[in-house]
């Protein structure tokens, strides 16, 4: 009885406080905060404080909620909701300085799974806020998860058998991937494995929405897309799952192509994983958003589909055959 009451206590604290909610939240909008300030830099500007998007997270929580007279009520204010507790359901599989909370065989598979559930909760719910805005936003947010969907399958699928044991094809496992790395070393310099890396670090942006690839949400054409109707609390969620989106994706890269680095202690693996984070955000996220002009529709799934998959598919079979 004693034991089942500390595995309760001990899963709670993993789930909403570390690596969880808490945890989650507080360090996804520290790194939208350090992005936004380092693409001011880069663009001369002095750019707002890196607190910002936590201050205007909790202005938004404080907002009234306004429901459109012709919106689905239900699907329009669950949605958000949803999307955030699948990301942070989501951190909770990847090791974080070799720390997981939850592990099974298949991490890699629930991981892809759980990350299409915030993208489909901002298209259900801007369709159900009957905005003509929202609905073009939707549709372009279908294309958009339709583009990296496959470079995503084929990153996995690169690692998973560059990381399989002696009489596997694959392996799933993001502890087996980590151990791969601990007796190879990181798979960021194996050079089959670099033109994966590359392609998972455009995979990046587009997963989190971000400049020049956020052609759902484009908030100077379609006024923030799925977006377009929502305030308060729900606007808020959805603002936040972006920030640990960011979060969620540096992490997964760094447990792919960074795994293996350790001290010996945990705190300071887990250090060394932020910090590898936040220099994965600046590199694919904060670079290219300073030096590149958007996307449009139908170049994001053009150039998804050819040079981001091809880039996958040669690791894929580099990994199968040498």
């Amino acid at each position: 009885m004693e034991m089942a009451i500390m595995d309760i206590v001990k899963y709670a604290v993993y789930i909403l406080i570390f690596p969880g909610a808490l945890f989650t939240c507080v360090f996804g909008l520290w790194l939208a905060g350090v992005d936004r300030k380092v693409v001011a830099r880069m663009q001369k500007r002095k750019g707002p404080p890196i607190m910002q998007p936590t201050w205007d997270f909790l202005k938004l929580c404080g907002k009234e909620v306004i429901v459109p007279a012709n919106a689905a009520r239900g699907v329009y204010m669950a949605a958000p909701y949803i999307g955030l507790a699948s990301l942070i359901v989501t951190v909770l599989f990847i090791p974080i300085g070799g720390f997981q909370a939850f592990g099974s065989a298949g991490d890699t598979v629930v991981i892809l799974y759980l990350m299409t559930i915030p993208t489909l909760a901002m298209i259900f719910g801007g369709s159900a806020s009957g905005s003509p805005y929202a609905g073009v936003g939707a549709s372009r947010t279908m294309v958009s998860i339709m583009s990296y969907e496959l470079p995503l399958i084929l990153v996995l699928l690169a690692v998973g058998r560059a990381a399989a044991p002696e009489g596997y094809y694959f392996t799933f496992s993001l502890a087996q991937i980590d151990v791969m790395q601990q007796l190879a070393g990181s798979f960021l310099f194996d050079w089959r494995l670099i033109p994966a890396a590359v392609a998972m670090l455009l995979v990046i942006p587009c997963e989190v929405g971000q400049h020049p690839f956020d052609v759902g949400e484009a908030e100077t054409e379609i006024c923030e897309g799925p977006l377009a109707e929502y305030s308060g609390a729900p606007l808020a969620a959805f603002k936040l799952s972006h920030a640990i989106k960011m979060f969620v994706m540096t992490a997964l890269f760094c447990a792919l192509f960074l795994g293996g680095v350790t001290t010996g202690m945990v705190w300071l693996d887990v250090v060394l994983t932020l910090v590898f984070c936040t220099v994965v955000t600046l590199v694919c996220m904060t670079l290219l958003h300073a030096v590149s002009a958007r996307f449009r529709v139908e170049q994001l799934f053009k150039f998804f589909w050819t040079v981001v998959s091809g880039f996958a598919l040669v690791s894929l079979l580099l990994v199968w055959f040498c």
